[in-house]
């Protein structure tokens, strides 16, 4: 059921060129009529502002989560002994 829901979505609702939307507008525009936040009403500075906010808040986000990983993993090993460094100092 969640494979027919998901591929409904893919096929009917989440499409690039939705409800009139210039295909190939940019990467990314799902919009489909349901939310208008007001985008077509910003300028083309503005958009293009307001996109790569989005695309630096996704690669912070990235990096983020990199970061937590990283950290769970050296959580793992005896801080002291088992770094290259720091041990070798010892």
């Amino acid at each position: 059921q969640i494979v027919a829901f998901v591929g409904a979505l893919e096929l009917f609702v989440m499409k690039d060129s939705a409800n009139g939307a210039e295909p190939g507008d940019f990467p990314g525009d799902f919009r489909n009529g349901a939310l208008d936040f007001g985008w077509d009403t910003f300028d083309e500075e503005t958009k293009l502002s307001k996109r790569a906010i989005e695309l630096n808040n996704g690669r912070a986000a990235q990096f983020g989560i990199l970061g937590l990983m990283v950290h769970e993993k050296l959580g793992e090993i005896d801080m002291a002994v088992d770094l290259p460094i720091i041990g070798m100092l010892q």
